[in-house]
């Protein structure tokens, strides 16, 4: 513990995320989800909603704002004017609107120009699968500038299952057909690909759920190595909004601290989550009462309440080197 407190004694340059996501008055979605832990782990963070509303939209009623494109750009030109777009990080989530997109990559090329070793981290949100049945809940014209715009410039995506199968056009049934559409993600681009959820069978059995994570490091020689790892989680029975958010923060917080080595920063992203979670499912089943199934409001995740687990996870999630 000692050698831990010492290095935090460090001053460590300072780091900064340009986060363009949601944003929600109340509850956790988006750069609700993402601000709060990335600056518990010590990272600057400046936010760019794409849309402000009332509450996320799982709710009855939701009222707000959207962004457009072009108030995006205006946006990042008054950030250009006075110098200061200078990042080591952007981190993008859901988004609705092609034209919003497009620009979101302009931005992040540009970007790359001021500081080539910028770090895009990108939550190709387009859909998931329910009862084993996938399907989009964005308009259907996001696949294809995610797949040719958006994923080329990107560094380290956390697609779902079925976001994976999206981008490459290929299903994945067994954990050897999801190293390959891995092994396709990394050839379009990025150089860190984590499948976040899959319906693939876990070996600790039907109670847990597999993510599969890949890095691809070219080393000087121009040979390339990849690093494989498999998580295993415990299921939480319930529907959480804001999950994919938080595990796509933790995930650019953990591997900036642990650059070369996937197994830990996902076995702290993960165990982190599940910290949060079990918490949030607490919490929420005592608010609803014996029998009673929680609401939305109830569900919302427990994130300020889960800052000490956020800054530094008991591991409580191993992952296996594939």
């Amino acid at each position: 513990q000692a050698e831990r407190s010492g290095a935090a004694m460090e001053p460590e340059r300072e780091c900064r995320v340009l986060s363009i996501q949601s944003h929600v008055v109340r509850g956790y979605v988006g750069n609700k989800a993402a601000t709060f832990p990335l600056q518990v782990l010590g990272f600057e963070v400046d936010t760019v909603n794409s849309v402000q509303f009332s509450n996320h939209t799982g709710y009855a009623h939701w009222k707000g704002q959207v962004l457009n494109s072009d108030e995006l750009h205006e946006l990042y030109e008054g950030l250009k004017l006075n110098k200061v777009n200078r990042y080591d990080y952007v981190l993008t989530g859901y988004t609705r609107d092609t034209s919003f997109l497009a620009m979101v990559v302009d931005i992040v090329k540009e970007l790359k120009q001021q500081n080539s070793n910028l770090v895009y981290v990108c939550d190709p949100v387009m859909g998931d699968k329910w009862n084993g049945e996938g399907s989009m809940y964005v308009p259907k014209d996001l696949l294809p500038v995610y797949r040719d715009k958006v994923v080329p410039v990107a560094d380290i995506i956390t697609p779902n299952q079925f976001e994976a199968e999206l981008l490459t056009g290929r299903k994945i049934h067994t954990e050897k057909e999801a190293l390959e559409v891995m092994d396709m993600l990394h050839a379009m681009g990025p150089e860190t690909v984590v499948i976040t959820s899959s319906d693939l069978q876990a070996p600790l059995g039907n109670d847990y759920l597999i993510a599969l994570g890949s890095h691809r490091k070219t080393k000087a020689d121009g040979t390339k190595m990849t690093q494989r790892i498999r998580v295993e989680s415990p299921k939480v029975d319930a529907v959480f909004v804001g999950t994919g958010d938080l595990f796509a923060a933790m995930l650019l917080a953990w591997t900036h601290k642990h650059p070369n080595n996937l197994k830990v920063a996902c076995e702290k992203t993960v165990s982190a989550m599940q910290h949060v979670l079990q918490r949030t499912i607490k919490s929420a089943k005592a608010q609803a009462g014996e029998g009673n199934k929680p609401n939305s409001a109830q569900l919302e995740l427990r994130m300020v309440q889960s800052k000490k687990d956020i800054e530094n996870p008991e591991i409580i999630v191993k992952a296996t080197v594939l």
